[in-house]
């Protein structure tokens, strides 16, 4: 019988309320601007002040989500604070986008705050609004492309599937976990705590885009009664589409990480 993993003590998962859009959104953006197979690949040059304004763009994208209601938070109820001003509002993001040469590591010490992770999350029936969502493709333009992809490539009927109404499909976007608190199991424990929760409200599946091999397991790997199932795919390395002159070309280059879409049918 396998034996669950679970968080230490001093973590707390909790649903994340709207004063933590600042800390999240920089969790997220320097999760992937720096630690990502993906993103610090295709976009090396300039991180910092990518991620400054990543963080920025995706107000809207965390918003949408922490609003739901379903969105979860992991805290280190033992964070000891680096500024006594921090400790005094309960935590701090001290960025400076002027300072478009910092290193990951001058960053990540300026998130003083005790939100260690984000597993996002929102009601499919409740979609994106895509001119709001225009800004964190312009910083990240392959973000879109990404998502075209996967779903030109599933091939699913989508009435056996999408939601009709709220409280159906839960749609995941953005899985981050700070550096420091990074080979913890972290995500997974969030991730099996969220699928239960969800079950728990009623939802019959999450749909989850993967751009990591360990959140792409979690997820087509659930605890039994639920099923994971890896819904579309391809390959960064490999992948090419036609470019504006007609050449073959491969907007992921050089990046060699497995995209997928997984489905975690909950009933």
């Amino acid at each position: 019988m396998t034996v669950e993993k679970q968080l230490p003590a001093r973590f707390e998962i909790r649903v994340l309320q709207p004063e933590h859009l600042e800390w999240a959104a920089a969790i997220v953006a320097h999760s992937n601007l720096f630690h990502s197979p993906v993103w610090p690949v295709i976009y090396p040059e300039l991180k910092a002040k990518r991620a400054c304004e990543a963080q920025k763009a995706a107000h809207y994208l965390v918003g949408h989500q922490i609003a739901s209601g379903y969105s979860l938070g992991v805290f280190d109820n033992e964070y000891v604070f680096k500024r006594p001003e921090s400790a005094a509002t309960g935590g701090a993001l001290y960025w400076d986008a002027a300072d478009e040469d910092a290193s990951g590591a001058t960053l990540l010490a300026q998130m003083d705050f005790p939100l260690v992770s984000v597993a996002l999350a929102y009601d499919s029936h409740d979609k994106l609004d895509k001119d709001r969502m225009q800004p964190l493709v312009d910083v990240l333009p392959v973000f879109n492309t990404f998502y075209r992809i996967l779903g030109a490539r599933d091939g699913r009927d989508a009435a056996a599937w999408e939601a009709t109404r709220r409280g159906e499909v839960l749609f995941r976007n953005a899985t981050s976990t700070r550096h420091d608190y990074e080979g913890q199991g972290i995500m997974g424990v969030t991730a099996r705590h969220m699928m239960r929760d969800t079950a728990r409200r009623g939802f019959r599946g999450i749909q989850i885009e993967c751009a990591a091999d360990a959140v792409t397991y979690v997820w087509s790997n659930p605890p039994a009664p639920f099923k994971g199932e890896v819904v579309s795919e391809f390959d960064m390395a490999t992948y090419e589409e036609d470019g504006p002159d007609g050449r073959k070309v491969n907007p992921f280059y050089p990046s060699r990480q497995r995209a997928t879409k997984v489905y975690c049918t909950l009933k």
